[in-house]
């Protein structure tokens, strides 16, 4: 069983327009809701592709009911824990090639839902086989929570898509995850530093001691593919052009696709293919975490994977 988390869920609202006008009324025909946040994008992936999954985190309100509705629709087990706080909305408005976001921070947790919840998780994760974590934290929780996360499980390999002070925090810790996936923009933050792609210095980059202990290094280049480090090797990926409907999730799609790949034992260049083929697909799909299988295959094939 693959067990999914997200801590700080939402309503995700699709806004498509032709145009999207300032200061006036925008009128919306197609608006798509969904369960949302990134470690639910990652579930419904997963679930597409017949793995066991089970989606856990903060659930809490009107919105919190809702999510759980949703994901009954969808034949998706789950297990949250309920807070007293109200879960969020998200909204994406596409308009004139771009995605505008408005998005929601979120309840407040207090410290007795948080210590709640560690005991939670404990539990699931006893019975997992990989776990994925996804996505910011809500506000009341510490920025080391992921971190306390790491802790308590000790054992099971965990698939970590988060950025910031809160990546940072797990990158201290002794117990490291077995994956992590951040972008250039992202690595430049947590190394005080501008990133270059180019490839020997992100071989340099990805080698700096902050990652040491971290199985799997996979660096999101959007267009340009993605590069990793895996153990001591790296790997350039090319992916081919596709005409993008929606990219919203295709990251938590390609998360998707790197957890069940590992979860499979399968070999790197397997799993870096896998996890980008994913997020292409999701991102030629109007619905966030939604893939066309189909196509699964045409894509793959197309993908190439390097070692440099």
């Amino acid at each position: 069983m693959i067990l999914t988390i997200t801590m700080n869920p939402s309503i995700d609202i699709s806004y498509p327009l032709e145009a999207f006008k300032l200061d006036t009324v925008n009128r919306v025909k197609n608006v798509c809701k969904t369960a949302g946040g990134k470690g639910l994008n990652v579930t419904r992936i997963l679930k597409q592709l017949n793995t066991e999954v089970v989606a856990s985190g903060l659930i809490g309100g009107t919105l919190g009911e809702e999510i759980k509705k949703d994901l009954d629709r969808n034949g998706i087990a789950h297990d949250f824990l309920p807070i007293s706080g109200e879960t969020r909305n998200c909204i994406a408005i596409l308009h004139d090639g771009q995605q505008t976001e408005i998005l929601e921070s979120g309840p407040k947790v207090s410290a007795q839902e948080a210590e709640a919840f560690l005991k939670h998780f404990e539990k699931l994760a006893a019975q997992a086989e990989i776990i994925s974590i996804s996505g910011s934290l809500p506000e009341g929780l510490p920025v080391d929570f992921y971190r306390q996360m790491m802790q308590v499980h000790h054992e099971k390999p965990v698939v970590l898509d988060c950025s910031g002070e809160a990546l940072a925090e797990v990158l201290k810790g002794d117990v490291k995850p077995s994956l992590i996936k951040p972008n250039a923009e992202e690595l430049a933050g947590l190394l005080g530093c501008s990133i270059s792609t180019n490839v020997d210095d992100l071989k340099n980059t990805l080698s700096d001691a902050m990652f040491s202990g971290i199985e799997w290094i996979v660096v999101s280049l959007g267009s340009a593919g993605a590069f990793a480090k895996h153990h001591d090797k790296f790997y350039r990926v090319t992916i081919p052009k596709i005409a993008v409907v929606n990219p919203v999730g295709s990251g938590d799609a390609t998360v998707a696709g790197l957890t069940a790949a590992i979860a499979e034992a399968w070999s790197a260049e397997a799993i870096l293919k896998q996890g980008n083929v994913l997020g292409m697909l999701n991102a030629q799909e109007a619905t966030t975490g939604q893939v066309e299988l189909a196509n699964y295959q045409a894509l793959f094939d197309q993908i190439q994977v390097e070692e440099v």
